[in-house]
């Protein structure tokens, strides 16, 4: 079986992170897992290319992912769980939705709120739309 793992650092990604630890031994009677985790940062809009190389920008957002998974790594190395990291740039739900198809997940499990309400009712609620945008279950954990 293999999890998708959203990650954006907020206390709900992690509790979806305790989740599947938790839920672990149930779901390897399935077979193996295979536990990916993500972080999708924003893209920049406008044209900073004037102000900051590519390679800057790259080095920025590799460094904000790293922050993000950190806890969820911390969590996982401690329960002696494998994983996969995954770092993109984009739009959250899109990037996530085809990272879910490219690695073919049996199901992506996330927190149902990010950074915030304000922040997710401004964004336009990414878990919503990576139920609809993806074929696969969603299991959202509080």
């Amino acid at each position: 079986m293999k999890v998708l793992l959203p990650i954006d650092g907020s206390p709900c990604s992690q509790r979806a992170v305790e989740h599947v630890i938790a839920s672990r031994a149930r779901w390897a009677d399935a077979g193996a897992m295979e536990i990916h985790l993500v972080n999708v940062q924003p893209t920049v809009s406008g044209d900073v290319s004037q102000f900051v190389s590519s390679t800057q920008l790259a080095a920025y957002h590799a460094e904000e992912s790293a922050k993000a998974l950190a806890q969820a790594r911390t969590l996982l190395d401690a329960a002696g769980v494998k994983y996969s990291v995954h770092a993109r740039t984009g739009h959250a739900a899109v990037e996530i939705a085809a990272l879910a198809d490219e690695i073919q997940c049996d199901q992506i499990v996330m927190g149902t709120q990010g950074r915030g309400a304000l922040a997710e009712l401004l964004v336009g609620g990414t878990t919503l739309r990576v139920v609809h945008l993806t074929k696969v279950p969603v299991l959202l954990i509080k």
